[in-house]
């Protein structure tokens, strides 16, 4: 089995691990990832992350050109504003779970800070979580607030959407935006009740042993 046939499986075996557990539902969500070649493999349009199939992956080659596979995701803006403006990234993920969403909807979060200080891991795997105002589904204009951040950041939340995220690979990405939708969760779970967070020592303690991108 090549490299590229071995990250077709990878990919389906993530999403499909996602979908079964609820982390995003019926045709939602999409995935992509870095070829050794500099492509990308892209999840299809309309597909469910339940039934993606290896050989029918969009694949790109390294100038961005359709080469092979279905037609891509409508979300590509997304993905290319990513790997654009981030040179460690070799995959991203975008789900619409349920937990996230529910948080986006908030109106008292911070847009800047998106996710509260509730365990060590959302800070260690996301850094700072942008969230960004909602746009329609597939509207180029996602690419471009994400284009704006210059790269400085490796998740962001679509407002009343879903996340996003990127990460080192393909199975990095997918830990990343579970450890984002588990954090979202717990905020819910705790709203309005007197939740012990991390103190701000706690966090520039973590920021500082892992490599944290925080200050952006």
């Amino acid at each position: 089995m090549t490299e590229e046939s071995r990250l077709r499986e990878q990919i389906c075996l993530l999403a499909k691990s996602m979908f079964d557990r609820g982390l995003t539902g019926g045709s939602t969500g999409n995935i992509s990832a870095r070829t050794p070649d500099g492509g990308l493999l892209v999840s299809p349009t309309g597909t469910s992350f339940g039934r993606l199939d290896p050989a029918r992956l969009s694949r790109f080659d390294a100038g961005g050109k359709l080469i092979g596979g279905d037609a891509p995701t409508k979300e590509m803006p997304l993905h290319s504003a990513f790997y654009d403006t981030r040179s460690t990234a070799g995959a991203v993920v975008h789900l619409h779970s349920c937990h996230s969403v529910a948080l986006s909807m908030m109106v008292d979060v911070d847009p800047d800070n998106f996710l509260p200080p509730l365990t060590p891991y959302g800070i260690m795997k996301l850094g700072k979580v942008k969230l960004l105002p909602f746009f329609l589904p597939g509207d180029p204009a996602m690419g471009a607030a994400v284009r704006g951040l210059a790269g400085k950041r490796s998740a962001v939340m679509l407002a009343n959407h879903g996340p996003v995220v990127a990460g080192k690979d393909v199975e990095a990405a997918c830990n990343a935006i579970e450890e984002l939708e588990d954090t979202a969760r717990l905020a819910m779970l705790t709203r309005g009740l007197t939740a012990r967070m991390l103190s701000d020592a706690d966090v520039q303690a973590l920021v500082t042993k892992f490599n944290v991108e925080w200050d952006a």
